[in-house]
């Protein structure tokens, strides 16, 4: 039974391809010949084997003549075929001429292998008759061509038979749609700003004409500094550049835009008329997306254009995606920080699963609205938040003022905490800074509502316990009796007033002007001699 093939798989479509499979399949042994017969030739040169040399570079010469011939076939996989030529003539005469040479280099390598083993040389004699079986692998190779073009079962000497090449070949042609298809469905993935850059107006207009009829934007330089200035003062997501142009080569415009963070990112497809493999080369390690030879394929040029761009497209979304990584990455680093101090985000970070301080010694203050709890029965909601949002927030400015850390809010009731998370040997002397701003914070904003609202202030210096609890909703927070000796120095105060302990008064030596209040009985703490904070 026939092979069953798609409509578009042709007969014609498939001998192209099998020719093209198979000389790809010839160049690889008839490569290695040519590198085998050098290596003899060197080591009969060094052996002094001068009697066989004249022999050894005919055959050279041959293998010489046989790459050329394969070089071009593979490069142009119709080159020098005749006019109403069918395929299976046009490779029987490919066969003759490639095997004419391959029969010289068989032929020579057989002689001297007569004349060798005569005269003992057994090591040239041994690279010689690995030469005689490399030849005989490319003849297979060639028979399997010609077999594949007279569409037979012949089986080649590497093994294989030609049907089964045939349908190697042809799978992949049944994935594979006629370019005249694929192209014309594909269309314009994205409509994209192109900057065209060549010396020669002509290819300008066909470049520009081509690409705007595709949907793109097009913009053209006629040199090189035009060319950069474009570049960096307009946004390009494609650059189609010549290389040989005067005053500045497009290489050196490839340079400097890849060398700048500004245009590195722009994808440049260099079309030049230079098609030596240096060239290519060179520009692809300089940062060109892709090469293009003059003339080029309109086909082939749209494809590769495509391709840049559809990349460029993947890399610019990949970049947004980084950047909103790393936007939400500091969104959630300046939540974290307003929960937890800077030092504690960076020892959990470290690892610390249990975070729990003894410190030594830690100024505590607690401030509390007098009168809030009352007044908020009579406010809405969402008054109610607002005023403690105003009063709050310009604690928390002045607490970051002084490095002074706050710990928490209990319904209309602040604290704060000095000497906390890192040791501070002038913590009294901050929070008694602080306190007297937080009585004129309230005394503001009662006087622009007409509230009559006032807070009162109690401080405590002494020993606590600091540490983070919780494992989802977690909070830094303070324990002791120094805790609970600041909240009672609150609680015991007056409106308008700032109260502190002896061990507080004790701390802050005479920076401040303090008014000594007396012994006062505090419940749960005995009598405990306290003072107001007047100033500093």
């Amino acid at each position: 039974m026939g092979e069953q093939r798609p409509p578009f798989v042709s007969d014609e479509r498939l001998s192209r391809a099998l020719t093209a499979f198979l000389r790809e399949e010839v160049q690889a042994p008839a490569i290695a010949v040519n590198d085998l017969l050098s290596t003899i030739i060197q080591e009969a040169r060094g052996s002094q084997s001068e009697n066989v040399l004249a022999d050894l570079n005919r055959m050279h010469s041959a293998s010489a003549q046989l790459n050329a011939f394969i070089k071009t076939l593979v490069q142009d996989s119709l080159s020098d075929r005749q006019k109403d030529e069918s395929f299976e003539a046009f490779h029987r005469r490919l066969r003759h001429d490639l095997r004419t040479p391959l029969n010289a280099i068989k032929g020579y390598s057989e002689l001297l292998i007569e004349d060798l083993e005569e005269d003992g040389q057994r090591a040239l004699r041994g690279d010689l008759e690995k030469l005689k079986e490399s030849a005989d692998q490319l003849l297979g190779q060639i028979e399997a061509m010609t077999a594949l073009a007279r569409q037979d079962d012949a089986e080649p000497s590497n093994g294989g038979s030609a049907a089964q090449r045939r349908d190697l070949v042809a799978e992949v042609l049944r994935t594979v749609q006629p370019l005249s298809v694929s192209v014309a469905a594909a269309g314009v993935v994205h409509s994209s700003r192109i900057l065209v850059v060549d010396d020669n107006a002509a290819n300008r207009d066909v470049l520009e004409r081509r690409l705007l009829r595709e949907g793109h934007q097009v913009t053209t330089a006629g040199n090189g500094v035009a060319a950069l200035e474009l570049a960096f003062a307009h946004e390009f997501d494609l650059i189609l550049l010549d290389l040989i142009m005067p005053e500045m080569s497009g290489f050196e415009v490839l340079r400097r835009l890849k060398a700048a963070e500004q245009t590195d990112h722009i994808p440049v497809i260099v079309i030049s008329a230079l098609d030596e493999l240096d060239s290519v080369v060179h520009c692809i390690e300089a940062g060109a997306e892709d090469y293009l030879t003059k003339p080029f394929n309109p086909t082939l040029l749209r494809a590769r254009i495509g391709a840049s761009l559809e990349k460029k497209w993947l890399r610019d979304r990949e970049k947004k995606f980084i950047a909103d990584l790393e936007h939400e990455k500091k969104r959630s680093e300046t939540l974290l920080l307003n929960i937890l101090p800077q030092s504690i985000v960076k020892r959990m970070r470290n690892g610390e699963t249990t975070i729990a301080d003894r410190i030594a010694e830690a100024t505590i203050l607690f401030c509390d609205v007098v009168g809030f709890t009352t007044l908020s029965q009579e406010l809405t909601p969402d008054r109610t938040i607002d005023f403690l949002s105003k009063i709050f927030s310009a604690f928390d400015h002045l607490a970051a003022k002084y490095s002074v850390e706050k710990i928490k809010t209990i319904g209309d009731a602040y604290m704060a905490a000095a000497g906390i998370p890192e040791a501070q040997s002038d913590h009294a002397n901050r929070v008694a800074a602080l306190a007297p701003q937080m009585l004129d914070v309230v005394a503001t904003i009662a006087k622009d509502t007409d509230l009559p609202l006032q807070a009162r202030i109690g401080i405590h210096t002494g020993p606590i316990i600091a540490g983070v609890i919780g494992t989802h909703k977690f909070v830094y927070d303070v324990w002791g009796d120094t805790v609970n000796t600041a909240s009672r120095m609150e609680s015991h105060s007056l409106p308008g007033r700032i109260q502190l302990s002896a061990a507080t008064r004790a701390a802050l030596g005479n920076d401040f002007e303090l008014e000594r209040r007396g012994v006062i009985e505090v419940k749960g703490k005995g009598m405990m001699e306290t003072y107001f904070l007047n100033g500093r």
